[in-house]
């Protein structure tokens, strides 16, 4: 059965996971450490990231690290894009009221 980006993320774990991966990549003991999950625990999630393309790695010495991978949120950047706009048309409205009140 084929998971979709947004069933890989309705897991808090990896959203937690993924929001340490923004500042950069990182090895798997820090994201235990921040995350407090067992390593097997943070592995088993890493791996389901990876797979869904949400995340790549690769070999830093004895470590492995962790880094967010861009193109993986695509299919997420798609569904939010008209949100996106709703969001800016409302923002848009609020400077034209505030205009309005100068």
């Amino acid at each position: 059965m084929a998971t979709t980006t947004f069933e890989v993320l309705a897991e808090p774990a990896r959203r937690r996971i993924l929001d340490l991966l923004i500042g950069g990549s990182r090895p798997v003991g820090e994201l235990v450490e921040e995350t407090g999950l067992s390593q097997p625990n943070t592995s088993r999630h890493l791996r389901i990231l990876r797979e869904a393309g949400l995340v790549e790695s690769h070999a830093d010495g004895q470590r492995r690290l962790y880094a967010l991978r861009r193109e993986g949120f695509a299919e997420i950047e798609r569904w939010l894009a008209p949100y996106a706009q709703l969001w800016r048309d409302g923002l848009g409205e609020l400077e034209r009221h505030l205009d309005r009140m100068e």
